[in-house]
């Protein structure tokens, strides 16, 4: 084990592998990070690169998330708004409550773990409020199902050709929506094209290393 993602400690530390050893590498797993790379081509000249599909799609994750969180905080902004006119106007402020019980800036809130998950898994409760939330904000609707048909492309695409034709598709319903965070992530894929492909081959992932790295430990997401 390496500590540490410095290009020239890493290079350092695997060229003390014996050259004949390291070029009998076929296949190196790595997220779309340029040290990364760079280390891999260096030390493993032979191998195949392929970029970790759940890295692309975490990229989506964090781009449907940034919607989310984009319209929570448009409501805080409104609810402040309101109070303040109420305040001025000698009102009491009465905060609109949905027919699931939430607020709206609660919805936005509760929401985030739902949008994580397959519509298959949704809980009772999670089914109500994910109806509620696409009929208000039919644009996470639209970002939720691209996430979703990202995960399709690397789970139901039997090969490269397929799996290119399918991502080719995916990234012009993301340029016809305009929504900028997923043209970030079509942009990144467009960048890294040759080997999210090269996942087809053999289907191999950082699944067990990113296990590892955690320690066991489950994924604890990062937002509001």
């Amino acid at each position: 084990m390496v500590a540490g993602t410095k290009v020239d400690v890493v290079i350092k530390v695997l060229q003390q592998l014996p050259e004949k050893k390291r070029k009998k590498v076929q296949e190196i797993t790595l997220d779309m990070a340029p040290n990364m790379e760079q280390i891999a081509k260096r030390c493993f000249p032979k191998a195949s690169r392929v970029t970790d599909r759940f890295h692309v799609q975490r990229l989506a994750i964090d781009a449907l998330q940034d919607i989310r969180i984009q319209h929570r905080w448009e409501a805080i902004d409104k609810e402040n708004e309101a109070i303040e006119q109420a305040k001025s106007s000698g009102t009491d402020y009465q905060v609109p409550i949905l027919s699931n019980g939430d607020t709206l800036r609660q919805l936005l809130a509760r929401s985030r773990y739902l949008l994580y998950k397959k519509q298959k898994n949704w809980t009772e409760s999670q089914q109500q409020r994910a109806k509620i939330l696409f009929d208000i904000y039919p644009d996470l609707k639209i970002a939720y199902d691209l996430t979703n048909q990202l995960s399709q492309i690397f789970t139901k695409s039997p090969d490269k050709i397929w799996g290119l034709t399918r991502l080719a598709k995916w990234h012009e319903k993301v340029r016809q929506m305009g929504f900028k965070t997923f043209n970030s992530v079509a942009k990144s894929i467009e960048n890294h094209y040759q080997t999210i492909l090269n996942y087809f081959d053999n289907r191999s992932t950082n699944a067990a290393a990113e296990s590892f790295n955690r320690n066991g430990e489950p994924c604890k997401d990062q937002g509001i």
